[in-house]
C-alpha cells in the first residue's frame, strides 16, 4: 500500500511544461516537477532567461529543455507545444504560471496596460491550454494546472486588469474541466496568497501595507516559492485524478479569515 501511494504522487516518465519558469514560483515548481521524476520544459520570455533553472535541473540529473515564448503571441505558444512534442514525444503536464501585473488607480489605468495584462494573464493561458489540450486529447490523458490568485475571489486595490485576468483564469479552469474531464484530462488551478516574489516587491517595500497584509495571514508569514511545490506536484500527479475544475487556495489561511 505504501509503494502504491508513493507512486501516485510521482511523475516518472511524465513530460511537464512550466511557463514563467525563470525565477520565483515558476522556478520552484519546475524544480519540484523534476524532483518528482518528470522531464521538464522550462519556458521563459526568452530561452536564456531560464538558464538558472536549467542549471538547477541538470544538477539534479533532470532531463530538461529551455524554450522562449512571448505569452501574448499565439504562434509562439503553439511553437512551444510543438517543440515539446518534437523533443519528448508527448506532453503530460502544463503549468500555466507566466503572468504580469500593472498597478494604477482604475481611473488612470491605460488601455495599453490593460491589454498587456489581459493578453499575458488570460489570453495566453487559454492559448496554452488549447494547444496542449489538443495533444492531451489525442493521447487520452493530461494535467493542466493554472496559476490563479486570491484576486480570483476578491478585487484587490489598483490592479483592475490583474483582478479581471485572474478571475478569468478561474473560470477558464472550470470551463475546460467541464469539457475535458471525461477525456481523462484534469484541469485545476492553484490560487496563491501573498508570496515573496517580484510581483509583490512594491507591496513589501510599503511598511504600512506589508504590516496590514501580514497581520491578516493566520499563518503569520508570507508564502515562499517552495510552498507551491507540493500542491503543484499533487495536481500534476495521479493522486489528483478525480479532481476537476478545483481552485486550490495556498494562502496561509487568508481566505478563511
Amino acid at each position: 500500500m505504501q509503494d502504491y501511494l508513493i507512486s501516485q504522487f510521482g511523475l516518472e516518465n511524465k513530460v511537464a511544461v512550466i511557463t514563467g519558469a525563470s525565477r520565483g514560483l515558476g522556478q520552484a515548481m519546475a524544480i519540484a516537477m523534476g524532483e518528482a521524476g518528470a522531464k521538464v520544459v522550462a519556458v521563459g520570455s526568452k530561452a536564456e532567461n531560464v538558464a538558472a533553472t536549467i542549471e538547477l535541473l541538470k544538477a539534479k540529473n533532470v532531463e530538461c529543455l529551455a524554450l522562449g515564448c512571448n505569452q501574448a503571441n499565439g504562434d509562439e505558444i503553439k511553437a512551444v507545444i510543438e517543440a515539446t512534442i518534437e523533443k519528448f514525444g508527448r506532453i503530460d503536464v502544463l503549468v500555466n504560471n507566466a503572468g504580469t501585473i500593472k498597478r494604477a488607480p482604475a481611473h488612470e489605468f491605460t488601455d495599453e496596460d490593460w491589454n498587456e495584462v489581459i493578453d499575458v494573464n488570460l489570453n495566453g493561458v487559454f492559448k496554452f491550454c488549447r494547444e496542449a489540450g489538443k495533444h492531451m486529447l489525442k493521447q487520452g490523458s493530461g494535467k493542466i494546472v493554472n496559476i490563479a490568485s486570491l484576486l480570483s475571489f476578491s478585487g484587490g486595490i489598483t490592479v483592475p486588469a490583474y483582478a479581471a485576468s485572474k478571475g478569468g483564469v478561474a473560470q477558464i479552469t472550470k470551463a475546460l474541466a467541464n469539457e475535458w474531464a471525461s477525456s481523462n484530462i484534469q484541469v485545476n488551478a492553484i490560487a496563491p496568497g501573498y508570496f515573496e516574489t517580484d510581483n509583490t516587491y512594491n507591496l513589501r517595500q510599503d511598511a504600512e501595507r506589508f504590516k496590514s497584509i501580514s497581520d491578516r495571514i493566520p499563518a503569520g508569514a508570507w508564502g515562499k516559492p517552495e510552498d507551491l511545490a507540493g500542491p503543484a506536484v499533487f495536481l500534476s500527479s495521479e493522486a489528483s485524478n478525480y479532481m476537476n475544475g478545483h481552485v486550490m487556495l495556498v494562502d496561509g489561511g487568508w481566505m478563511a479569515r
